[in-house]
């Protein structure tokens, strides 16, 4: 069967996943109708001559003018090139709203990729999300408005489209548990005491996939398989009590589901994000392949093992934030923005993440379940990041 031609909206395009987005556009030929970055000028200008979208965005307002430069230039070197700019979150919700575009793949890192896509499914594109926070922070509402305008959400993550690949074999009353799987990141093994020195060099040694650097950092944290945990129970409506995660260092598994009879599917491949982008855009069909083939007998062996939840504490914080509800999850990811940038800038240490995670979820613990509207979640995620703030500032820098 022919693959229907898409026309792809690319939101955070010059990242990790929009990247490799844009190399399956490239190798499908797909239409690409807008783009949108944070401050990356050159990578804009770039896919703005490859791609020829009718708009572009930048999220740094600051950076807006390099781009109408920069689209100016193109429209004079390529023939019907006449590119409209937006600035701002506002202005890419608004470019949103004016595209053309059938599908929009969102890879914005972090909470600021939760606009994006209450714009998308407002404006009712079909969405690859790959922007986990979206349904970490404000899932029960994305899911509820993607059902009433009917846009389907398409899981980009690795572990969660291998979910939505391994529940083709069953109906969702069938399901007596998902297991994700993760790497373990690069201190798997490790104590609580032997991660005070980490470098920011060390964590983002991750052993499997290359990713962005919030993303590594939060993989080695676990946290990151923590904000899966939640992104799972959202989109496929099952309780946290039934997601279990084990270490798969090899990273071939990518999830798995146990039904009820105990028998267990799996989706496995090379680690690349490329497939996942892919499937999400074709599913439940399948197109020629954009990765290399898995070579099970030069692999050899698949090992599982439990997490560290006490060494690993963010994943434990997460499973307690979904159980509780609200804005919990919400205030989970805000300290772990705050402090995991801190890291990186050098401002803080590796078990520094841990700590402030632990304190200000603690110091929400009364508030955040009994907060469910948007508008409420968007004020418990300032706060929290103002906790975060003042915790390393008395504790780290005081």
């Amino acid at each position: 069967m022919t693959m229907k031609e898409k026309k792809l909206l690319l939101l955070g395009s010059t990242g990790s996943v929009g990247s490799q987005a844009a190399d399956v556009a490239r190798a499908r030929g797909y239409s690409v109708r807008a783009i949108c970055a944070k401050s990356n000028v050159r990578t804009v200008e770039a896919q703005i001559r490859e791609f020829r979208p009718a708009a572009a965005a930048m999220s740094d307002p600051a950076a807006a003018p390099a781009v109408r430069t920069a689209g100016a230039r193109t429209a004079r070197a390529v023939a019907d090139t006449d590119v409209r700019i937006y600035s701002g979150i506002d202005g890419i919700c608004e470019m949103i709203a004016d595209s053309d575009a059938d599908t929009a793949i969102n890879s914005i890192i972090g909470y600021a990729g939760l606009d994006p896509t209450l714009a998308v499914i407002e404006s009712g594109k079909d969405l690859a999300l790959a922007n986990k926070e979206s349904l970490v922070v404000a899932g029960d509402i994305v899911m509820r408005r993607a059902r009433e305008r009917g846009v389907d959400i398409a899981p980009v993550d690795s572990e969660h489209c291998a979910i939505d690949q391994c529940l083709r074999a069953g109906t969702h009353g069938e399901i007596k548990s998902l297991i994700i799987t993760a790497s373990g990141g690069p201190f798997y093994g490790k104590k609580r005491g032997e991660l005070a020195g980490i470098t920011v060099k060390q964590a983002l040694a991750h052993p499997t996939w290359s990713m962005g650097q919030k993303i590594t950092i939060d993989s080695a944290t676990l946290m990151n398989k923590g904000f899966e945990l939640i992104e799972a129970a959202h989109l496929f409506g099952v309780g946290a009590d039934k997601i279990r995660v084990v270490v798969h260092r090899e990273s071939i598994i990518h999830s798995m589901v146990e039904f009820a009879d105990n028998s267990v599917i799996a989706q496995l491949s090379v680690p690349d994000m490329r497939l996942c982008v892919q499937y999400a855009l074709n599913r439940p069909m399948r197109d020629a392949a954009v990765i290399e083939r898995l070579d099970l007998c030069r692999i050899g062996q698949l090992s599982f093992a439990e997490p560290d939840e006490d060494t690993f504490l963010p994943l434990r914080l997460a499973r307690e934030a979904q159980t509780a509800g609200g804005a919990s999850a919400a205030v989970l990811n805000a300290a772990n923005e705050i402090a995991v940038w801190d890291f990186l800038a050098g401002k803080c240490g590796f078990t520094d993440i841990i700590d402030t995670l632990s304190y200000v979820t603690g110091e929400f613990s009364s508030y955040a379940p009994s907060v469910t509207s948007l508008d409420g979640i968007k004020e418990a995620d300032a706060a929290a990041r103002e906790c975060a703030r003042g915790y390393l500032s008395r504790s780290v820098r005081g």
